[in-house]
């Protein structure tokens, strides 16, 4: 038990944004004395409130607000953490949606330039910037988070089901390229996570699970460098069969199920 401690005294840990619902729960999940967990967000405040909980839990705290889609902020920012301390663990967390406003209505361009840039080119950006340091190292976990949507695209959220599924082939592919230099890689695929974003979102929200469970789930995997974390069983089951189905069929099936409609309640 000292050796291990004494080869790595403190797990740096880094979570863009942890202002989120899943992003929080995981900063708490990983909040302990052995832990410098790095926290990102837009939110001043709840960054700031999260902060404090973490380190009452007994943790080192770094806080940041950087805007991730400023290519030459990004950079920066992950240069000065690597100079100090290369992450050991990395949870790309930071994202948004966006879906159409009305039936057979397209994504406003700007909505979907917005969530392309968040959602799918900064994970892949900050992969580049810290793999050159993690494989200098010889160890490190990255870990992309994607969505059942990205196993076949929703007509409610087809931006939002792109990006996923674009994160998702990424992280497996990378899996394989960088698992010889001891660099781990995790896709996460969560289901409907109870949070703002997840109540904005038209159509059901069957299984729907708290974001504590969840971060209970993705941190377990995580610690056993799952290749996919998926969850919860039954919408996994269920949504992967949509990308395996003829899909005629799985189009029949997304109708049945009340997500080939935008109808949602204003300001939701």
């Amino acid at each position: 038990m000292s050796a291990s401690v004494n080869a790595l005294p403190k797990r740096c840990v880094l979570i863009t944004g942890a202002t989120g619902a899943i992003g929080g729960a995981l900063a708490r999940a990983y909040a302990n004395q052995n832990t410098h967990l790095i926290v990102h967000g837009r939110q001043q405040a709840a960054l700031a409130t999260l902060a404090e909980a973490c380190r009452e839990l007994g943790a080192e705290v770094t806080t940041s607000s950087v805007n991730l889609t400023d290519e030459t902020a990004l950079s920066q920012w992950l240069q000065t953490l690597c100079a100090e301390h290369t992450p050991d663990i990395v949870i790309a967390n930071a994202g948004k949606n966006t879906h159409p406003q009305a039936p057979g209505q397209l994504e406003p361009w700007d909505d979907v330039q917005a969530l392309i840039d968040i959602n799918l080119k900064t994970p892949i950006a900050m992969a580049q910037l810290l793999v050159p340091a993690m494989k200098a190292r010889g160890h490190g976990q990255l870990v992309f988070i994607s969505s059942l949507a990205g196993w076949h695209g929703l007509p409610t959220t087809p931006t939002y089901s792109a990006s996923k599924a674009g994160i998702k082939a990424y992280g497996e592919g990378l899996r394989g390229l960088l698992a010889p230099h001891g660099i781990g890689v995790t896709v996460v695929m969560p289901g409907y996570v109870t949070s703002p974003m997840c109540n904005a979102m038209p159509g059901p929200k069957p299984f729907e699970w708290p974001p504590e469970r969840a971060a209970k789930v993705i941190k377990q995997g995580i610690d056993t460098n799952r290749a996919r974390i998926s969850f919860p069983f039954p919408l996994n089951f269920g949504t992967w069969w949509l990308a395996v189905l003829p899909a005629a069929v799985s189009q029949w099936f997304i109708k049945r199920l009340g997500f080939d409609h935008t109808d949602h309640q204003e300001g939701a």
